[in-house]
């Protein structure tokens, strides 16, 4: 058989599975665009219920995260993988990334201890090891806080196995704070002067 003759027949093939890829694209693009939308309805349906922002994140890429993975699986699925010996084969594997990916597994956790049991929120002034600030923003990664130098990215497993110092308490989402409120730092109740007749 000559070269020519050769790449005909691979040429041949890979024609007669490009309506397959071209399903396998089209079936992940489905599920890519369906977790993009369930991202923005769950941050729009739960912001006007007033949950914690960093929930609501939590839920938002949770659910575009499982929509990915199943898309990516419905996907492989149609181009003929065995997605059944695939699966199983990852769990010979698992202890290897989990080894490998132990920094990123804690600190997920970690981050969903936070925000579920909540020492503290945004705007709270924290204060661990040698760092401290107002924070900025908690995610499965990172908790950011804003110090005097700049923002600061403690990774969650600082956070979970150090003390934390909850310095002051940051406003409440309706604009009040921990000083309940009162004027000019807190001092109330000050007379007016006496103007003379």
């Amino acid at each position: 058989m000559s070269i020519a003759e050769t790449w005909a027949k691979m040429a041949e093939a890979a024609l007669a599975y490009m309506p397959v890829v071209a399903v396998s694209l089209a079936v992940f693009l489905v599920f890519w665009i369906a977790g993009r939308a369930a991202d923005r309805m769950i941050r729009r349906f739960f912001v006007s219920r007033r949950i914690d922002p960093d929930v609501i994140g939590l839920l938002a890429e949770s659910a575009k995260i499982a929509l990915l993975v199943f898309g990516a699986l419905t996907a492989l699925g149609t181009l003929g993988v065995n997605v059944t010996a695939m699966v199983a084969g990852l769990g010979l594997t698992g202890l290897a990334l989990g080894l490998a990916l132990k920094e990123i597994v804690s600190n997920a956790l970690a981050g969903v201890l936070i925000l579920v049991y909540k020492p503290f929120k945004r705007n709270d002034e924290i204060g661990v090891l040698t760092f401290q600030g107002s924070v900025v923003e908690v995610n499965l990664r990172y908790t950011t806080i804003q110090s005097a130098t700049g923002r600061v990215f403690i990774p969650n497993t600082i956070l979970l196995t150090n003390a934390v110092s909850l310095i002051s308490v940051g406003k409440e989402p309706n604009g009040g704070s921990s000083s309940g409120g009162k004027p000019n730092g807190g001092q109330a109740g000050t007379p007016p002067s006496a103007t003379s007749a």
